[in-house]
C-alpha cells in the first residue's frame, strides 16, 4: 500500500513535534499541525508551538488566525484540505502531528461537516434541560475540552451543543479526504514518565516566560474572557494575573490541570481505535523514529 498521508498523534508532552521533524526529514515532507490553539499568533509558550524544533521543514496552520478569535473544526478541515494538496502538488508527503483529537479524527473518519448556522427547533428542545443536563450532553458529544467556560454559561453552552451536534461525521465520506491512505502512529510513554515529562515542561515554559505572553495577549486586547476559552495555561495565567491565585497555586492547579487533559487525550486515542482507526503505537523512550520508518517502508 502506498500512503499518501503520515499522522502522528499523542497526548502533551510526548514529543510528537520532535518526531514529526524527524519523519519529515526521512522522508521528504511537510508537517500539518493538528492543534486546536497553535493556529492563533502570539500563543506560543502556553501552546508549545516549539517553533525552533522544526528547521527548514516547512509547517502548516501554525499562527493562521490572531489571538482572541475563535476558530472551529470546520475551520480546521478546510485547511487542512487546503494544505493537503499543496504539499501533494509538491510531490511532497504530508505528516499530519498533534494531539487535539477531534481535529484528527474529523481527517481520519471523513468528518462530513458544515458551516453550522443556530438551529431553533434543537434550542427549543433544549430549553427545558437544566445546565447540568446541557453539560452532560455537551461533554458526551466532545469529551475533550481545554476548558469549562462553555460549561458555565448557558448561550455559549447552547452554543457549543449546536455547533457539535452539526459536526458530527455523516454515514457517506465527503469527496475532499475520500482519497486519503493514511498511516497513524501515536507516541506512547509510560505514565509516571508521562508525567513528569508535562511538569518538567510546565517549569520549563513558566522559566521562559509564560506569564509575559499571557500578560502581553492581555495588553493587546484579548480578553479574560477569552483566556478562560482557551483553557489551561491561559485560564490559570490568567487567573494569576487578576490576582485569583498565587504562582505557587496557579502552578500547582496548572500542572494537575495538564495531567487531567492528558488522560482525556489518551482515552480520545482509544476511542478512535474503537471505531476503526488503527494507530501504531510507538515507545517514546525506544528510538521511536526507527519503529516509524520500518512500519512505513514495511506496510
Amino acid at each position: 500500500m502506498t500512503y499518501n498521508l503520515l499522522v502522528i498523534l499523542g497526548p502533551t508532552a510526548s514529543g510528537k513535534t520532535r518526531l514529526g521533524v524527524q519523519a519529515a526529514h526521512a522522508l521528504g515532507g511537510e508537517i500539518i499541525s493538528a492543534d486546536s490553539r497553535q493556529v492563533f499568533t502570539g500563543m506560543d509558550l502556553g501552546t508549545g508551538k516549539d517553533l525552533s524544533e522544526y528547521g527548514d521543514i516547512p509547517c502548516h496552520l501554525i499562527d493562521i488566525r490572531p489571538a482572541g478569535s475563535e476558530f472551529s473544526v470546520f475551520d480546521f478541515q478546510q485547511h487542512f484540505c487546503a494544505a493537503y494538496a499543496a504539499i501533494r502538488s509538491r510531490d511532497r508527503l504530508p505528516l499530519l502531528v498533534g494531539g487535539t483529537g477531534l481535529y484528527l479524527d474529523c481527517v481520519l473518519r471523513n468528518y462530513r461537516l458544515v458551516k453550522v448556522p443556530e438551529n431553533p427547533q434543537l434550542r427549543a428542545a433544549l430549553a427545558s434541560l437544566s445546565m447540568e443536563q446541557l453539560a452532560a450532553r455537551l461533554q458526551a458529544l466532545k469529551p475533550e475540552q481545554h476548558n469549562t467556560t462553555d460549561l458555565a454559561n448557558r448561550e455559549r453552552l447552547l452554543r457549543a451543543i449546536e455547533i457539535a451536534e452539526g459536526e458530527l461525521p455523516a454515514s457517506d465520506a465527503g469527496p475532499a479526504l475520500a482519497d486519503l491512505r493514511p498511516l497513524v502512529f501515536g507516541v506512547h510513554w509510560e505514565r509516571s514518565v508521562l508525567r513528569r515529562r508535562i511538569t518538567e515542561r510546565l517549569k520549563q515554559r513558566l522559566a521562559e516566560g509564560l506569564v509575559d505572553e499571557v500578560q502581553t495577549l492581555l495588553d493587546g486586547g484579548v480578553s479574560h474572557a477569552m483566556m478562560e476559552h482557551y483553557g489551561l495555561e491561559y485560564r490559570l495565567v490568567s487567573q494569576h494575573l487578576r490576582g485569583e491565585l498565587n504562582r505557587n497555586d496557579m502552578f500547582q492547579k496548572l500542572n494537575s490541570a495538564i495531567h487531567q487533559f492528558a488522560k482525556r487525550q489518551e482515552t480520545w486515542f482509544r476511542r478512535m481505535q474503537r471505531q476503526g482507526v488503527v494507530i501504531h503505537w510507538l515507545d517514546g523512550d525506544k528510538a521511536p523514529l526507527q519503529g516509524l520508518l520500518r512500519t512505513f517502508n514495511n506496510p
